[in-house]
């Protein structure tokens, strides 16, 4: 388990990107993101982008805090295990993904300014999802600080891309192949976890 307080600046780098790329392309399509389209197609898209990333940023403290907690009490065998068995389940699952998979309905709440209504449905959508639990299992595994800031630059960049690109981009994109990508990458993780395990790394 490494040493939170003093974490080489490549080492904090690498699982920062480790990081960022397993959450962007795990989250790449996904409800959120789609949440954050909807509501830029009838509205400015600053105050969409910024409160996505206030709901994420919240969400990924929340989930790196508990998962550094955990590390701390439980054995560092017993969090390898958890990681390991998290990161094939939600391997299997990404790689099962299929483009007919149908997208939630995303109805706007009345009364609130649009930075607020966009933090409350990413803060409640997101909430126990599989992407803070995956934060949280990362979290409990490599810095904190690195993996926040992975996880929530990550979470910013689908959001832009949400706002700014727009449905018909991303309808053209292969989706079901870059869910796989990012199941091979949740599986790699999980093998590297359980190769730790057996002290083979």
């Amino acid at each position: 388990m490494p040493d939170l307080a003093v974490v080489a600046p490549g080492a904090w780098l690498s699982s920062a990107g480790a990081t960022f790329l397993l959450i962007a392309l795990a989250e790449f399509g996904d409800k959120s993101q789609l949440v954050c389209m909807t509501l830029a197609a009838r509205h400015r898209g600053l105050p969409v982008v910024l409160g996505a990333v206030a709901a994420f940023a919240i969400l990924n403290l929340l989930a790196v805090l508990f998962g550094a907690a955990v590390a701390a009490w439980l054995p560092e065998w017993f969090v390898t295990l958890a990681v390991a068995v998290l990161f094939t389940v939600f391997g299997i699952s990404a790689l099962r993904f299929e483009d007919e998979e149908e997208v939630e309905e995303v109805e706007e709440k009345p009364g609130h300014g649009i930075f607020a209504t966009t933090f409350l449905m990413i803060f409640l959508a997101e909430f126990g999802d599989k992407t803070q639990i995956a934060v949280a299992g990362m979290g409990s595994a490599a810095d904190a600080s690195a993996t926040w800031v992975g996880a929530t630059l990550a979470l910013a960049s689908t959001s832009l891309l949400g706002v700014f690109a727009g449905r018909r981009l991303l309808n053209h994109l292969p989706l079901k192949w870059i869910h796989r990508i990012s199941g091979v990458f949740f599986l790699l993780l999980a093998l590297l976890a359980t190769l730790r395990l057996l002290g083979l790394v």
